[in-house]
């Protein structure tokens, strides 16, 4: 499983043609708080269910709150044939290190 830091997904994001699509494992009230704009929510506890909504011709980026939940889901979603890469530190460390608007919780 390939790993990002909250920098390099910033600069995947500003600097890419394509920039990867993001798939955010948090349950709705987490993500209603906070979220990364144009992020696809599919909580990890329905993922299995809902993964064929997930287009396995792009790169993924998947985030949680600390990386616990998105690892899980990456580990899941490589077996299954998906490109994936977790967010190390998730939204939490990308509110205190890129965007320090973003709210904490």
């Amino acid at each position: 499983m390939r790993h990002w830091t909250p920098q390099e997904l910033d600069r995947q994001l500003k600097n890419t043609q394509h920039p990867p699509q993001i798939l955010d494992v948090r349950e709705q009230w987490e993500y209603d708080i906070a979220h990364l704009p144009g992020s696809t929510l599919i909580p990890l506890g329905s993922l299995m269910h809902n993964m064929g909504e997930l287009d396995k011709s792009c790169a993924w980026v998947v985030v949680c709150h600390h990386g616990v939940r998105s690892a899980q889901a990456c580990y899941y979603l490589e077996r299954n044939g998906f490109d994936v890469i977790n967010l190390s530190g998730g939204l939490d460390r990308w509110a205190k290190e890129i965007d320090l608007d973003m709210p904490l919780y």
